[in-house]
């Protein structure tokens, strides 16, 4: 009888991370906060505190709670906020376990930066050679997160880039994310080769998320397809794809894209000052859906996996529940070989 289990498949993640599951809530801002990251690390999985546009000093607070409390968790950094360089001294300052990169792509010597404070880093790979590229930089693992994903994304979606990344670098961590919210396809990705899962929408979704109880109601009437990523006008004005499902507020976005368009050709703006006014947008759109609860102006960040999620559960159960699905699932392929 071959038996498969997650002892074999979970091993590498689980010793990356420090956690009994490895299954990553990923960073989402406005949600990804002391309480829901405390509940996913007392879960036995490994929770992502979002820095996104936070002051420093509440930053701060946060990290020292979750230090305080012995959490196994890792700090997001968005390396085209403002705050950035302040929100990365403060981790190196805290001594902050696991760094992870995002919104851009770090330079090389931020990584150093963060791997010298002994920190474990992980960054975001959404193609073959920035993958490369992290790796070369020396991150210690990546997190393979597909168009399917909800926020902001790249343009390649899971499935392509585990054969383009995950099954060429095998020697280095490396955790999958985007349209990922059943233990079942997780049993399926450790068996691919990765280390660990990362999910957001299913998180988001939680007992313990702080979304507005509107937000949550959304999201369990929300079918896949109405998950949509956001164009882009004109390469005058690169902006990062977004994905949430459609509502006023992301055709407020179009209108705002169009009107920095103009302001640009005209010489009002910079590139630069109309980038940041694309992610002012979005941090105030994500703030009033989330924590305001206006459903029809703010922005519904959500990815493809919210027509899998139609209930909201505590944490605990959430992970129990995946947990339990994917040693079945494990279960069931070993009896194919029987």
């Amino acid at each position: 009888m071959n038996k498969l289990s997650s002892t074999r498949y979970w091993k590498q993640g689980q010793e990356f991370l420090g956690v009994k599951y490895p299954v990553i809530s990923g960073a989402m801002t406005w949600i990804s906060d002391y309480k829901l990251v405390k509940a996913v690390s007392d879960a036995g999985g490994f929770g992502v505190v979002a820095a996104g546009n936070m002051p420093t000093d509440l930053f701060i607070e946060e990290l020292k709670k979750l230090k305080d409390i012995k959490a196994n968790f890792a700090a997001n950094l968005i390396t085209i906020a403002p705050n950035y360089m302040d929100h990365l001294n403060a981790c190196i300052d805290l001594g902050v376990d696991h760094i992870v990169f995002a919104g851009s792509f770090p330079r090389k010597s931020e990584v150093k930066i963060a791997k010298d404070s002994g920190a474990k880093v992980t960054c975001f790979a959404s193609t073959e050679s920035i993958a490369q590229r992290m790796i070369d930089y020396g991150t210690d693992a990546l997190i393979l997160e597909g168009s399917e994903a909800g926020g902001h994304i790249g343009h390649v979606s899971t499935i392509v880039l585990i054969q383009q990344v995950l099954f060429k670098f095998p020697d280095i961590p490396i955790f999958v994310a985007g349209g990922i919210a059943t233990g079942k396809m997780m049993s399926h990705l450790f068996m691919m080769g990765a280390s660990g899962v990362q999910m957001g929408t299913i998180f988001a979704m939680s007992e313990e998320s702080p979304a507005h109880p509107v937000f949550k109601e959304k999201y369990m009437k929300a079918r896949s397809r109405e998950a949509m990523s956001t164009p882009q006008y004109d390469s005058a004005l690169p902006v990062v794809a977004v994905r949430a499902l459609k509502n006023q507020g992301m055709d407020n976005f179009g209108k705002l894209q169009l009107e920095l368009l103009k302001k640009l050709k005209q010489d009002k703006i910079s590139r630069i000052d109309a980038q940041y006014e694309v992610e002012g947008y979005w941090m105030g759109a994500l703030k009033k859906a989330v924590v305001d609860g206006d459903i029809i102006a703010g922005s519904l960040m959500a990815g493809q996996s919210v027509g899998l999620v139609d209930e909201v559960k505590s944490v605990k159960d959430i992970i129990s529940d995946l947990v339990t699905d994917a040693e079945l699932e494990f279960a069931n392929v070993g009896k194919l070989f029987e």
